[in-house]
C-alpha cells in the first residue's frame, strides 16, 4: 500500500526530524522506495541526510511556488538505495508569506505529490514545529499523520490542539486523513517519568500507539552532525535497532487508508 505520511507535532524537540530521517532510511533498507519531503525551513532533515542546504538551487520552496518540477528537485541519497529527498533551506520560510496570495494555497504540496505517490512506496513529510501553512499543506497532502511524543513532562502539551487540527483538516480539507499513530521518543528507562508519560498517552490513545519505543540514545544525537542516518552511523546501537523495529511495524500495519472515516478521536 502506497502511503504519504506527515510526521507532525507543533512542539519542537520531540524527535520529528530524527524519526523522519531514520524511519525513511530503514524503510528504504527494507526494500521500499521512499521519498522524504523536508517542509521545515530549518532544513535539518536535508542536512541530516548529508545534503548541503546552503548550496541548493532548487528545493521544495521552488516546487511549491511552481518554479521547478519534482524531477529537478528530488535528490538520490548516496549509500541508501531507494531513498530520495526533496530538500529545504531557509528560503522555505518565505513561502509562508508568498503562498498567502496563491490559489488553493493549502493544496500546493498535494498537487506537487499527485504523481509522485505512484512512484514511491512511502512519502514521509517532515513538518515544522508549528501549525502554520506549511504544516497545513503537509496534512492536506498526507494519508495519515505520525506523531512523535517525547517522554518528558511537557509531552502532552499541545497534543489536544494537534488532534483538533487533524480532525478539522480531516473534516474540511482532506477526508482521507487519518492518525497513523503515536511513537514515543527519548525514552529513559531509568526514570519513572518516561513510563508515566507512556501510560498517560496510552490511556487516551491506546489504539493509536506504536509498540516500538525510541530510547534516549547518544548515537542518535550524534548522527545528524555527520550527515548520516543512525543505521549507517552506528548500526549496532539501540537507536538503530529501535528504528528498524519501527519500520517493520509501520510496514506491517494494516491501515485502511482509502476507506472514508469519521472523526478520528
Amino acid at each position: 500500500m502506497k502511503r504519504i505520511i506527515a510526521v507532525a507535532n507543533q512542539k519542537g524537540g520531540v524527535g520529528k526530524t530524527t524519526t523522519n530521517i531514520n524511519l525513511a532510511t530503514c524503510l528504504a533498507q527494507a526494500g521500499k522506495s521512499v521519498l522524504v519531503c523536508d517542509m521545515d525551513p530549518q532544513g535539518n532533515t536535508t542536512s541530516g541526510l548529508g545534503v548541503d542546504k546552503h548550496t541548493l538551487e532548487k528545493s521544495i520552496y521552488t516546487l511549491l511556488l511552481g518554479e521547478s518540477y519534482l524531477e529537478e528537485v528530488a535528490l538520490k541519497i548516496e549509500g541508501i538505495d531507494g531513498l530520495f529527498l526533496l530538500p529545504a533551506n531557509i528560503d522555505l520560510a518565505g513561502a509562508e508569506i508568498e503562498m498567502l496570495d496563491l490559489a488553493s494555497r493549502e493544496f500546493r504540496l498535494r498537487d506537487v505529490l499527485s504523481h509522485a505517490k505512484y512512484l514511491y512506496d512511502y512519502i514521509l513529510i517532515d513538518c515544522p514545529p508549528s501549525l502554520n501553512i506549511l504544516t497545513l499543506n503537509a496534512l492536506c497532502a498526507a494519508d495519515s499523520v505520525l506523531v512523535p511524543i517525547q517522554c518528558e513532562y511537557y509531552a502532552l502539551e499541545g497534543l489536544t490542539q494537534l488532534m483538533h487540527t487533524i480532525n478539522l483538516v480531516h473534516g474540511k480539507l482532506n477526508p482521507r486523513l487519518a492518525l497513523e499513530g503515536v511513537v514515543f521518543t527519548m525514552y529513559d528507562a531509568r526514570t519513572n517519568l518516561s513510563a508515566q508519560v507512556v501510560d498517560e498517552v496510552k490511556s487516551h490513545l491506546a489504539d493509536h500507539t506504536y509498540q516500538t519505543i525510541i530510547p534516549r540514545n547518544v548515537r542518535l544525537s550524534e548522527a545528524p552532525s555527520h550527515g548520516l542516518p543512525i543505521t549507517l552511523y552506528a548500526p549496532q546501537s539501540k537507536g538503530a535497532e529501535a528504528y528498524e523495529q519501527l519500520a517493520r511495524e509501520v510496514m506491517a500495519k494494516n491501515f485502511l487508508a482509502d476507506e472514508p472515516q469519521k472523526e478520528l478521536l
